[in-house]
C-alpha cells in the first residue's frame, strides 16, 4: 500500500506538472507570439543573435518542444534557413534550463515558509484573475500564474512521493544498483519520449536526488538522457514534414546527443585519470555545498551552455552533415510545380496567433501571383508571344489551389483560441482570398483575349497598346498601394489607392469612348475592338477586387 500510494502520488504530481506546463506555454504564447515572431525574423543577422534569441523565447513561453516546433514549421514554408533554425534550436536548449532552475528554488526553503509554498499560491490567484478578467490578456495573465502555481503543486506532490518511496530500504537499494552511466542515460530518454516533456524528467530527477532516493550522479546521467529523449517532439513534427522540417529535426537530434556524448567522455577522464575519486557528483557537490537541487540545476544548464559553445562553430559542418544523410529526392524546380502553401502549415496550428500573422504573409503572396499574372497575361495580348505560357498556368493552378485550402485552413485557424482582432481579420481574410482569385481569373480571360488575336491574326495598334500600358500602371500603382495599406494596416495608403482606383475607372470609360469612334472610322476591326473593350473592363474589376483587399484593414467592412 505505502509503494502504491506513493507511485499514485508520482503519477498525479507529474500529470499536475505537465498540464501546468501546458497551460504556462499556452498562455505565454499567446501573450508574445507577436514579439516572439519578431525574434525569429531578426535571427539571420548573426548566429549568436539566434542562440540568444532561441534562449529567450523559450525562457518567456516555457517549452523548448514549442519552440523547436515552430522553428520547424517555418522551416518548412521557407521563411527560416537551416542554420538559422539550428541557432535558434541551440538557444532553445539553454532556455529550457529556467524550468529546473525554478524547480530548485521550489524546494528551497528559508525559516518556516517554503518558497513552494509561497508560489503553489499563485495557482488560485491566478485561477481568480483568469475567472473574472474581462480582456483576453486578463485571462492569459491568469492563465500564467495558475500555471506557474500549479508547477509547485506538482513538484510538492512528486518531492513528497519520492519521500515516501526514500522511507523504504528495498527501493534505496534497487535504485542504488543502477549505477551504469549509459544505462541511466538510456532509462532518462526513454522516460522523457514516453512524457515527452524534459522538464518533467528533470524536475523528478531533482526531486529524486533531494529525497536521497539516488545519489547526484545518477540524476546528473538520467538529466543527459532527458536530452536526448526530448527530440521526440521535433522528430514526430519533422517527419510528417518536408525535407527542411526532417532535417531540422535531425539537426535537433545530432545536437542533444553530441553534448551527450562530449560530457559522457569527460566523465570517463575524470573517472579515469583519477582512479574513481572524481565524478560529475563530486565536482557539483564541492561548487555547490548543501544544495542538492541547486547542484542539479546548476549541471542542466551547464551541460546546454557548454554544448552550444562546443557547436556553435560546427554549425555548417552540421547541416551539411544533415543535408548529406537527407539528401533531396527531388528536383526544385519539380517542387515549385505543385501546389502548395508558402508561409503557413499545420505544425502553426500550435500556435494560432503565428499563424494568424502567416495567413498575412501568404495573402501578400497570393496578391503578388495574382498580379505577376496580370501583367504576364498584358504581354501576351500585346506581343501575342506565349513563352510565358506555362509559367502563367504553374501560378493560375497555385491561385486555385490556396483559394481552397487556405480557405480551409483558416476556417479551422479561426476556431481555435484567438483574440478578437485576430478573429475578425481571418474572417475577412477570406474574403481576401476570394477576391485575388478573380484577379487570377480575370488575367486568365486576357489570356483567352490574346489566343482569339492570333487565331485571327489580327493584334491591337500601337495606340491601342499605349492606353493597355496606361491602365496597367494605373492597375499596378492600385496594388503597391492596396498591398502597402493591407500589410502595415495603412489607412492613407488605403484612400490612395481609392484615388488611383477612380482613375482606372476614368480610363475604362475613355477607353469605351475610344473603342467607339475607332469602330466609327473603321479604324479596327469587330474582334481587335472586342478584345479590347473586354481586357479594359477585366483590368477596371481587378482594379475593384484590390480594393476590396484593402477593406480588409479594419473598419472598412461593416462587421
Amino acid at each position: 500500500m505505502v509503494y502504491l500510494s506513493a507511485i499514485l502520488a508520482l503519477i498525479a504530481g507529474i500529470g499536475i506538472f505537465l498540464v501546468a506546463c501546458q497551460m504556462m506555454s499556452s498562455n505565454l504564447e499567446s501573450a508574445s507570439s507577436d514579439r516572439l515572431k519578431a525574434l525569429f525574423a531578426k535571427a539571420g543577422k548573426s548566429r549568436l543573435l539566434g542562440v540568444g534569441i532561441g534562449a529567450l523565447g523559450t525562457a518567456a513561453i516555457q517549452s523548448s518542444g514549442a519552440t523547436t516546433v515552430m522553428v520547424i514549421g517555418f522551416v518548412n514554408v521557407g521563411i527560416m534557413s537551416l542554420t538559422q533554425a539550428a541557432t535558434i534550436i541551440y538557444g532553445a536548449n539553454i532556455g529550457t534550463t529556467i524550468t529546473a532552475q525554478i524547480v530548485a528554488l521550489g524546494l528551497s526553503s528559508g525559516g518556516g515558509l517554503s518558497t513552494t509554498a509561497i508560489f503553489a499560491a499563485f495557482a488560485g490567484i491566478g485561477a481568480f484573475i483568469a475567472l473574472f478578467a474581462k480582456s483576453d490578456m486578463g485571462k492569459r495573465i491568469g492563465g500564467i500564474l495558475a500555471g506557474f502555481g500549479m508547477l509547485f503543486v506538482g513538484l510538492t506532490m512528486m518531492s513528497d512521493s519520492m519521500e515516501g518511496f526514500a522511507q523504504e530500504e528495498s527501493v534505496r537499494n534497487f535504485l542504488a544498483q543502477i549505477s551504469n552511466p549509459l544505462l541511466l542515460v538510456l532509462i532518462g530518454a526513454v522516460l522523457t519520449a514516453i512524457i515527452q516533456s524534459s522538464s518533467v524528467m528533470t524536475s523528478v530527477a531533482i526531486t529524486m536526488v533531494v529525497a536521497g532516493l539516488i545519489s547526484l550522479n545518477q540524476g546528473i546521467y538520467l538529466t543527459l538522457g532527458s536530452n536526448i529523449g526530448s527530440c521526440v517532439v521535433a522528430i514526430i513534427a519533422g517527419m510528417t514534414s518536408g525535407l527542411n522540417a526532417k532535417r531540422t529535426a535531425l539537426i535537433h537530434l545530432f545536437f542533444n546527443c553530441f553534448g551527450v556524448i562530449v560530457f559522457m567522455l569527460v566523465a570517463s577522464v575524470f573517472f579515469l585519470s583519477t582512479a574513481g575519486a572524481l565524478d560529475f557528483g563530486v565536482l557539483f557537490e564541492r561548487m555547490f555545498p548543501g544544495v542538492p537541487q541547486l547542484q542539479m540545476a546548476m549541471f542542466h544548464t551547464i551541460f546546454n551552455v557548454t554544448t552550444v559553445i562546443i557547436i556553435l562553430p560546427l554549425t555548417d559542418l552540421l547541416v551539411s552533415t544533415v543535408c548529406r544523410i537527407i539528401p533531396e529526392r527531388v528536383t526544385a524546380q519539380s517542387l515549385t510545380q505543385q501546389p502548395h502553401f508558402f508561409f503557413v502549415d499545420e505544425k502553426m496550428m500550435r500556435t494560432p496567433i503565428i499563424a494568424a500573422r502567416q495567413v498575412k504573409l501568404e495573402i501578400e503572396h497570393m496578391a503578388q501571383m495574382a498580379m505577376q499574372n496580370y501583367d504576364r497575361s498584358l504581354r501576351m495580348v500585346t506581343t501575342l508571344s506565349f513563352d510565358e505560357r506555362e509559367d502563367f498556368v504553374r501560378d493560375e493552378a497555385q491561385l486555385d489551389f490556396l483559394n481552397h485550402e487556405l480557405v480551409q485552413y483558416i476556417v479551422r485557424l479561426n476556431a481555435l483560441s484567438l483574440p478578437e482582432a485576430d478573429h475578425h481579420y481571418l474572417a475577412n481574410a477570406i474574403r481576401s482570398v476570394s477576391d485575388l482569385e478573380r484577379i487570377g481569373d480575370y488575367a486568365e480571360n486576357i489570356t483567352e483575349y490574346a489566343d482569339i488575336l492570333a487565331q485571327a491574326g489580327e493584334s491591337f495598334s500601337e495606340q491601342m497598346i499605349s492606353e493597355i500600358e496606361q491602365m496597367r500602371d494605373l492597375v499596378f500603382n492600385v496594388y503597391q498601394l492596396t498591398m502597402k495599406a493591407y500589410m502595415n494596416t495603412d489607412r492613407e495608403a488605403y484612400w490612395q489607392a481609392h484615388a488611383y482606383e477612380d482613375q482606372v475607372d476614368d480610363l475604362n470609360d475613355r477607353m469605351e469612348q475610344l473603342h467607339i469612334d475607332r469602330m466609327a472610322s473603321a479604324q479596327c476591326s469587330p474582334t481587335v475592338g472586342a478584345q479590347y473593350i473586354e481586357l479594359a473592363s477585366n483590368s477596371e474589376r481587378i482594379s475593384d477586387h484590390l480594393i476590396n483587399v484593402g477593406k480588409t484593414i479594419g473598419g472598412l467592412y461593416p462587421r
